[in-house]
């Protein structure tokens, strides 16, 4: 199995957030155009770009399953379990996270044009502590199979929906963020 070519799409658009905050923020408002008016036209592009490749990725995904997997059984655009559904269900999860990147990238450039590095490390490490106080809470309480369980339990359009609540979450922390950026 092979997906390096979805994985390349999600971290271009992760970049690409990054690059819409710390680049193209401060020539659009040297254009004259505001905060909001810069963060809601920058969502609504992705919106588009969003619907756009996860049809296009749910397409590719059909050419792959009516031709066997690229005539050699391969998997490139078809992921077991997340992406391995009807074509609504494809198309979905793959909308979503493609917003989910773009809107993580668009937050770490957020962090980076306000706090500067200081900010940005700072940020990173607030990551890396939440994630783990998650890994010894699981481990204090022996709660690994638990764990385990609900990652190999739960279905794709649950976390789906699950990404889309954090995608909506992250898009308005950008948006409160972007408020106080100067440039």
């Amino acid at each position: 199995m092979y997906t390096g070519g979805l994985v390349t799409i999600y971290v271009f658009l992760l970049v690409c957030g990054v690059l819409s905050m710390t680049r193209e923020l401060p020539f659009g408002l040297m254009l004259g155009v505001s905060r909001r008016g810069y963060y809601l036209g920058t969502a609504l592009l992705v919106l588009a770009l969003g619907i756009v490749y996860g049809l296009a990725l749910t397409v590719l995904q059909g050419l792959e399953r009516a031709s066997g997997g690229w005539g050699f059984s391969l998997h490139y655009f078809r992921v077991p379990w997340i992406l391995d559904g009807p074509w609504y269900q494809t198309w979905a999860t793959s909308f979503v996270l493609l917003l989910l990147f773009f809107g993580y990238g668009m937050w770490y450039g957020l962090v980076y044009r306000r706090w500067s590095v200081v900010g940005l490390v700072t940020f990173i490490v607030a990551q890396m502590l939440v994630v783990l106080a998650v890994v010894a809470l699981v481990t204090l309480t022996h709660s690994w199979t638990a764990f385990g369980h609900f990652f190999t339990t739960v279905q794709a359009p649950a976390l789906t929906g699950v990404l889309a609540a954090l995608t909506i979450a992250l898009g308005l922390g950008g948006y409160t963020t972007m408020r106080r950026t100067t440039i």
